[in-house]
């Protein structure tokens, strides 16, 4: 080798070395945050080939706790820049591990021009070549909803072409570095801890912050779905919980039965015994009883065997039961000798199995068996493991027929164990709780949250058959302490006239679906009893939460709002919400009104038999809800009316609920005593008309009221279209029967007419 060649490679050696040494920190980052994560963490991760190889990309996600930027920091061989709350830097421990990560410091507290400076400090990065995460809702999350996205994430990579890739991680709510218990810290609940990462398609970098966080929210979706494989139906989470808690209270009723989780889970094991001989070679059973001990034992028997079980509504008229009994080929229908006598209903119909035969004159023998299997046989011998897979259908429900004829939904385990995961994250539900359920088992909310919620969460409930009897139900809950009401706006108006402040002090959260919620009636319960109600929406077809306002919350400082007024509140984790527009369906902006369109784990299997209707509704996993609602910045779910509830007058869309609240607004009542409807035109199409119940409005008000409104002339009725009734048509579940409405004005009007 000659003297220059011995130079040259001099000099590369000196550079070598200095690569060498400035790789170094890169190397020692890597290595301690893959040595914590992989020790405390078993990571799954969901499209990795979606972050580049090489080149800039800013990787936006959710922030669930202060393990984030470790466990994302582990992906790849890549070196990620973060953008990090100062706050949180200040108070962490690792500030070294931080420094060495060249972490990029922000806070909401700062100056404009200071965070400017961080904005940009991170688009240098970028353009360095760097993968940038950053966390837009600005802060971790206090009660497990994503928050709004902070405009700046759109603003670091404004006129550039870095592409923007969106993550989800699944899992890490309810570890100990997370809000979850109102606190961080605690005793793991599992070492390694499991935690998925969802990694998206990348989105240009001209995306907006909705756009982002509409991704982040769809990836949500699919990490509750991969859980599918290793969730437990219903009914075996419930005889875990049973095993678990075997002397501690679980249902109780009216009736003065009051039995711990071991004899319940006994109690629905000896039943289901006798029923399996009476069901052999039968799928679907039928249940008609009411909100009780009994109707619980019957739907956790039916699980307990692997069958599906069909609650049938005792509201509804026969030929429309009839038709249900047909639908779903039902050979019989388990119910109570005593329940009939009080709806006056003929106990003769071979169908009916009635309760108190079937869980009369038990041998020593019976009992020890069914002892045996609730308390020591392995579940994975037992029927409702072997035959209650997570795409089987758990049940049929048959919506309320509010709009039509009522149609049969199949609910899977899954769908339901989905629900009941996204409902204890919100309602923070725990052993001590009580749940006051007055809500039918025919009924989604009935089923999935007064009957599956408790008795899975290790929680008691208990049940009273009619709703409406206020009196009885301020006594239950001031006797068995409820903590957990649920009902519907109607149910506490009865309420309000019957329960004193004392009746209702136990409890902490009162939550109310199938109908508005109007402020009046909120502000008057909160200032009867201290407490006010969140609304909720849902439909049977969702199993049924979609969303829910919950309390709002402050930790180590910080304050999340948990509600909105005049919304239904944010989507349920796991569940993703998307406005279209009602002709294009091309995605609407936030705050802008359209059809509102729901995915998640939580959307049913499919109407009964009846595949044309189940494909208009369900495209690509989206539910099309037939509402028309908006939704804001923060997720906020803002319901403007049902599509059904709409009418085409002049070719405009004219809605029912808008016409129907300035009407209200002229009215003292509390409870529901105006309702729009229509009726055909043979000029315009369609003409609107106000039914009111007498002696209870004014006509010639609401008429003056909605003339000086801002509404189009198109949404004003005329006075002659104001028809006074007895009272409002009302279903068994609360909801206003809107077909019983267009009956009810035809009768009083003999149809449309053609006068301009």
């Amino acid at each position: 080798m000659n003297a220059a060649q011995q130079n040259q490679a001099s000099t590369f050696g000196w550079f070598n070395a200095r690569m060498a040494v400035w790789r170094l920190p890169d190397f020692l980052v890597r290595f301690m945050i893959v040595l914590m994560t992989r020790t405390l963490y078993r990571i799954k991760v969901i499209g990795a080939e979606k972050i580049p190889s090489q080149g800039p990309a800013l990787l936006v996600s959710n922030h669930v706790s202060r393990s984030d930027a470790l466990i994302i920091g582990s992906l790849g061989q890549r070196r990620i820049r973060f953008l990090m709350s100062r706050e949180f830097y200040e108070a962490s421990h690792l500030k070294w591990l931080f420094r060495l990560g060249q972490a990029i410091l922000i806070s909401e507290k700062d100056p404009p021009k200071q965070i400017l400076h961080a904005l940009m400090k991170a688009r240098a990065a970028l353009d360095e070549g760097y993968l940038v995460c950053v966390f837009a809702e600005g802060g971790i999350t206090r009660n497990g909803m994503l928050q709004a996205f902070k405009g700046g994430v759109e603003r670091i990579v404004r006129g550039t072409d870095y592409p923007i890739i969106p993550i989800y991680l699944g899992g890490l709510w309810g570890s100990i570095f997370s809000y979850a218990n109102g606190k961080m810290g605690g005793r793991p609940k599992r070492l390694p801890y499991p935690v998925s990462i969802h990694i998206g398609d990348p989105l240009p970098s001209g995306a907006k912050g909705h756009e982002i966080r509409q991704k982040v929210l769809e990836l949500s979706c699919d990490y509750f779905v991969g859980l599918k494989a290793c969730t437990k139906s219903p009914g075996e989470q419930f005889l875990r919980n049973a095993r678990r808690y075997w002397s501690r209270p679980c249902v109780s009723d009216v009736t003065g039965r009051d039995l711990t989780y071991g004899q319940t889970a006994t109690a629905a094991q000896l039943l289901a015994d006798r029923l399996g001989r009476h069901t052999d070679g039968l799928q679907n059973v039928g249940i008609m009883l009411p909100p009780s001990v009994a109707g619980t034992l019957a739907n956790v028997a039916l699980t307990l065997l692997g069958k599906t079980s069909v609650n049938l509504s005792y509201v509804c008229s026969p030929q429309v039961r009839d038709a249900i009994v047909e639908q779903c080929q039902l050979k019989h229908i388990l119910t109570s000798r005593a329940f009939l006598q009080k709806l006056e209903f003929g106990g003769d119909d071979p169908l009916y199995l009635f309760v108190e035969d079937l869980m009369a004159d038990f041998s020593f023998g019976d009992k020890a068996v069914a002892l045996l299997k609730a308390r020591c046989v392995p579940l994975a011998l037992l029927p409702v493991a072997r035959h209650c897979g997570p795409d089987d259908v758990a049940t049929i429900l048959f919506s309320s027929g509010s709009t039509g004829v009522p149609k049969g939904i199949r609910l899977s385990h899954f769908n339901i164990s989905s629900n009941l995961e996204a409902a204890r994250t919100v309602f923070r539900i725990g052993k001590e709780d009580v749940l006051c359920g007055v809500l039918p088992f025919f009924h989604a909310f009935g089923l999935t949250v007064c009957l599956w919620l408790p008795v899975t969460s290790g929680a008691a409930a208990c049940y009273l058959p009619n709703p409406l009897d206020g009196k009885a139900v301020a006594k239950t809950i001031k006797e068995k302490r409820a903590t957990i009401l649920l009902a519907t706006p109607t149910f506490l108006l009865g309420y309000l006239r019957r329960a004193t402040r004392e009746d209702f002090a136990s409890l902490r959260t009162v939550v109310v679906g199938a109908e508005k919620l109007k402020t009046k009636l909120a502000d008057a319960f909160e200032q009867r009893f201290g407490l006010r109600p969140q609304e909720g929406y849902g439909t049977t077809e969702l199993s049924p939460l979609a969303s829910l306002n919950i309390a709002d919350v402050t930790l180590d400082g910080t304050l999340q709002r948990g509600s909105k007024q005049d919304s239904v509140g944010q989507p349920l984790p796991g569940v993703a919400t998307k406005v279209v527009d009602l002709e294009s369906h091309a995605p609407l902006g936030p705050n802008e009104s359209g059809l509102l369109l729901i995915k998640g784990p939580n959307v049913m299997l499919g109407y009964l038999n009846d595949p044309e209707k189940t494909a208009e509704v369900l495209q690509d996993g989206w539910y099309n809800t037939g509402d028309i609602a908006s939704v804001d910045e923060a997720g906020f779910i803002s319901i403007t009316d049902r599509l059904s509830r709409f009418s085409k007058i002049g070719g405009e869309m004219v809605p029912h609920i808008r016409v129907e609240e300035i009407c209200a607004a002229t009215i003292e009542a509390d409870e529901p005593v105006v309702a729009v409807t229509s009726l055909p035109h043979d000029k315009k199409g369609e003409e609107l008309i106000v039914l009111y119940v007498k002696d209870k409005a004014d006509p010639k008000q609401m008429h003056l009221a909605l003339s000086q409104s801002d509404l189009p002339n198109l949404c004003k009725p005329r006075l002659d279209n104001f028809l006074a009734v007895d009272a409002l048509p009302i279903l068994g579940s609360g909801k206003l029967d809107v077909m019983g409405l267009k009956k009810l004005a035809r009768s009083r009007r003999g149809g449309g007419r053609d006068d301009a």
